[in-house]
């Protein structure tokens, strides 16, 4: 039976690990070193790490953090934030990164996805895409840490980044970041359904149906989210978590889905 990856995404800012809701008003919650740790011990599928602020900045990511993370790490990790250049890629994987996420520049020099991809392989390049819903229903991308609106519908955005070579897409829900209250199943279905490389669900997950309903309802081959995995209870107390394998073997055998 195929398992999707179940990734927690963790947010950097100054260098601390923050937790967001709709991409505003970043909460602190803890050391990403220590959440490292944890993780290894509860044997993650995967680990993703933004620098929400980098873009803004005009900075790229940490290369010393992400060496730090790097040497902590027994499990393979995604990092993005800032990156403008094939340089900096080269940097951050040979400081430890697995995959590098490509968001802004994306939109404002896809040339860099084909460029990436062409010399460090589409399996290294992920393209994060970050979407809010109209008030018509529609969706547009938004860059920028969800600051500055584009005029591109993510379903083209993400076809687009599959030609150029990237080798996976996140979608995020901005609307639904943080919320808990679930997937954006229209939107993350729209993507999947129209690449044909993996599709991260990101944006909105609260509970382990959420992971569920994104995988057999969204159609998405990965399952990404934040609180689930730094939260704890309806005060939302911090304490890392993470599904055990029984768990996650047991949430998806209740179907079995054909993936291509």
């Amino acid at each position: 039976m195929f398992l999707p990856r179940i990734i927690p995404v963790l947010l950097l800012r100054n260098k601390g690990l923050v937790k967001t809701v709709s991409f505003k008003n970043p909460r602190y919650i803890g050391d990403p070193i220590n959440a490292v740790k944890i993780f290894n011990d509860l044997k993650v599928d995967e680990l993703i790490f933004l620098d929400i602020n980098a873009s803004k900045e005009g900075r790229t990511v940490s290369v010393d953090l992400v060496k730090d993370i790097g040497d902590e790490a027994f499990i393979p990790f995604g990092v993005g934030g800032g990156i403008k250049n094939v340089s900096q890629i080269e940097h951050l994987l040979k400081a430890g990164a697995e995959k590098i996420i490509i968001n802004t520049q994306a939109i404002l020099n896809p040339k860099l996805i084909e460029e990436s991809a062409k010399i460090f392989g589409s399996q290294s390049i992920v393209v994060s895409i970050d979407a809010r819903k109209t008030f018509t229903g529609s969706y547009i991308v938004w860059i920028q840490d969800g600051s500055e609106k584009t005029s591109l519908n993510p379903v083209e955005a993400a076809i687009k980044a599959k030609d150029l070579g990237a080798g996976e897409i996140i979608i995020n829900s901005i609307d639904l970041d943080g919320t808990m209250n679930g997937y954006d199943i229209k939107l993350i279905k729209s993507i999947a359904d129209n690449v044909s490389i993996p599709v991260v669900a990101c944006g909105g997950a609260g509970d382990l149906e959420h992971l569920r309903e994104g995988y057999f309802d969204g159609n998405a081959h990965a399952l990404a989210a934040g609180s689930l995995f730094v939260y704890h209870g309806p005060r939302r107390a911090v304490l890392i978590n993470y599904p055990s394998k029984s768990e996650i073997t047991r949430l998806f055998n209740k179907e079995i889905r054909t993936d291509e």
